[in-house]
């Protein structure tokens, strides 16, 4: 719908702000719903108390950071290309990602999906339908675009902050305490996770103009595709591999992790077999060119998918600080080959650089589960030959 009321450079421009947003949601938030993954089983009688002093944390070192870009605006300004306004639209939207990013993932640690699904369906479907509204008949299609994709977070986030504050009026700084060893190292992790799968709109941006950035991101969101069920599946798993691991039942997470990554592995080749007409549905003729985008996009999600197993070991063994190093090294790697090959081949290098990071995040990662000792409760050798075969299988797509 956007690339049709939108031009390419306020689609660009849109897709620039969405990148900068996701990068300053890990910073400001701290990633405290991280922390559930551990919190649910050591605080299990008083996990309501735990999560609404979480909120309190984020919403304060949200607040320090709203406070320090107003202050320093015209450094920030230089950075990130967004004048003031968004600036502040988007700090609304940040203060209020810690409330709902925590209670969903409270609920599905708890196996209760329906509020999860109530709230994400609210904030995708709100935020489409404001957004073709305030497009459609507003002054300006790029602040319409903006306010549009924020206004349902923000409602959503402050009803839950209400319920929880009234209902919860304890806020324990022992929690605080806590969490802050825990995921303080995982912010680098994030970040550069973030960096990794963000980065090349910003440098695409400067290098090669804000048309470029529509034209790959649109074809980026194609291709990642995949990544939504990255999430959703990844959600579930999360918590059914806490408790395996509580009880040390390694059999059975080695025997689902096979066949586990195998039908992941079948759907991404699925998706990139279609991948060009979904371009065509969702951009048309104008961003046909984007297409060879799609193929290494979706095998660094592929990526993505294996390499999220094995954090979730390091996340249960509270072993973070190699993730964050495993990440900045990963992001660095991207940065490098970015600087190198998008000034001669353009922005579908983009592509092949960021899979080149999520493959070397990928060995990092496993080597890191090595060291923890748990590498055995997965069947590497079978999930690396699945891994393998369909790469390939994507790349081939290409030709």
């Amino acid at each position: 719908v956007f690339t049709r009321l939108l031009s390419k450079s306020e689609f660009g421009e849109f897709n620039n702000l969405q990148t900068w947003l996701i990068l300053l949601t890990y910073i400001t938030s701290l990633n405290l719903e991280g922390s559930l993954i551990r919190a649910v089983h050591e605080f299990k009688e008083d996990i309501d108390e735990y999560v609404s002093s979480m909120m309190m944390l984020g919403i304060i070192s949200t607040s320090i950071w709203w406070l320090t870009f107003n202050l320093f605006y015209d450094f920030f300004n230089k950075v990130l290309y967004i004048n003031r306004l968004y600036i502040n639209c988007m700090f609304l939207y940040l203060i209020c990602c810690p409330g709902v990013n925590l209670f969903q993932n409270l609920e599905r640690y708890k196996y209760k999906y329906k509020w999860t699904v109530a709230i994400n369906l609210t904030i995708s479907i709100g935020a489409s339908l404001l957004s073709v509204l305030f497009v459609c008949f507003g002054a300006n299609k790029l602040s319409g675009r903006i306010i549009g994709y924020i206004m349902p977070t923000i409602i959503v986030g402050i009803m839950i902050y209400l319920y929880y504050f009234i209902k919860i009026k304890k806020i324990r700084f022992s929690y605080w305490k806590y969490v802050l060893p825990i995921v303080l190292p995982y912010i680098p992790h994030l970040l550069s996770m973030s960096l990794l799968s963000n980065i090349d709109r910003v440098m695409i941006r400067k290098i090669c103009g804000t048309e470029a950035v529509a034209l790959y991101s649109l074809a980026y969101i194609c291709g990642m595709i995949i990544t939504m069920l990255v999430s959703s599946i990844n959600s579930a798993f999360a918590p059914w591999l806490a408790e395996k691991l509580k009880i040390a039942d390694y059999e059975i997470i080695r025997k689902v992790s096979f066949p586990y990554v195998a039908i992941f592995s079948y759907f991404a080749i699925g998706c990139v077999l279609v991948s060009p007409e979904i371009l065509f549905l969702l951009g048309g003729y104008e961003y046909a060119e984007a297409i060879y985008v799609i193929p290494p996009v979706s095998a660094g999600c592929l990526m993505q998918f294996i390499y999220c197993m094995y954090v979730n070991v390091e996340q249960y063994s509270k072993k973070t600080m190699g993730m964050a190093f495993a990440s900045i090294i990963a992001a660095s790697v991207n940065y490098i080959l970015n600087l190198i090959f998008i000034p001669q081949y353009g922005y579908i290098a983009a592509a092949y650089t960021t899979f080149m990071g999520y493959f070397v995040l990928l060995i990092l990662h496993i080597f890191l589960v090595y060291k923890i000792g748990l590498i055995k409760i997965y069947d590497n050798k079978k999930i690396c030959i699945s891994v393998i075969a369909a790469v390939i299988s994507i790349f081939s797509v290409s030709f």
